[in-house]
């Protein structure tokens, strides 16, 4: 009974993926963490959407132990478990492979800040994390694909707790929150961003940047000291 809180709360956030159209099949996972109790709970591999419960929920710790739970964790579960253990107020994290954001991130691009919608929250570009070397590859795979992300972001300097969401080269993408709601809510942004910013390209392959005055205009008035959007 102690798990059941996380485990709700990642079942809930799991059923949104395929409601907002961000998986196909089984791909994909949301895992929910309790610092307090130092674990999370995650998707178990490879089971349908239709077929979940929140008692299917596996509950792993930080190192990527099974504490509870009869079926195997998410493949992804070391890269979870990792991104928990460094960055310490994330409350959620999902990952899809939804298709405008994954063809981004086989692409190896960045996401450009185009448009005020991307503005409205990152004052980046959404970036995409190199492909993993060869020796990482042949590792511990999950648990680099946590260090490629955490890498990415401290060799650019960006602030995870401003910047929700990465691309991995020729992989996939990744977000995070304070909630896994949050989370889940950050992949449907970033996959409206990649399809409107590949539209964007498509249209005109030299459109331009959005200017420094309209990112800092559009990320402030939701998430500066003197916001005012919403109620």
């Amino acid at each position: 009974m102690k798990y059941q809180h996380i485990q709700q709360a990642a079942y809930e956030a799991n059923m949104q993926l395929p409601k907002l159209g961000l998986v196909l099949f089984t791909f994909g996972n949301v895992s929910a963490v309790d610092r307090s109790l130092g674990v999370f709970a995650i998707k178990p591999s490879g089971v349908p959407y239709d077929e979940l419960t929140p008692g299917k929920m596996v509950i792993v710790d930080f190192d990527a132990g099974i504490v509870e739970g009869k079926l195997r964790p998410s493949s992804d579960t070391k890269t979870h478990a990792l991104l928990y253990k460094h960055w310490e107020k994330i409350g959620g994290i999902s990952h899809t492979h939804s298709t405008y954001a994954t063809a981004w991130a086989q692409a190896q691009r960045d996401i450009p800040i185009f448009g005020t919608t991307h503005a409205d929250h990152n004052t980046v570009d959404i970036p995409c994390a190199p492909p993993m070397s060869d020796d990482m590859i042949q590792g511990d795979y999950e648990r680099e694909t946590g260090f490629q992300i955490i890498h990415c972001f401290n060799d650019r300097k960006l602030s995870y707790e401003e910047t929700e969401m990465v691309l991995v080269g020729n992989h996939a993408p990744f977000t995070w929150g304070p909630t896994p709601a949050k989370a889940v809510y950050n992949s449907a942004v970033l996959e409206s961003i990649a399809h409107m910013a590949y539209l964007t390209e498509t249209i005109n392959n030299n459109a331009p940047r959005l200017k420094d005055a309209l990112i800092k205009k559009h990320f402030e008035r939701k998430h500066g000291p003197d916001s005012y959007y919403g109620q």
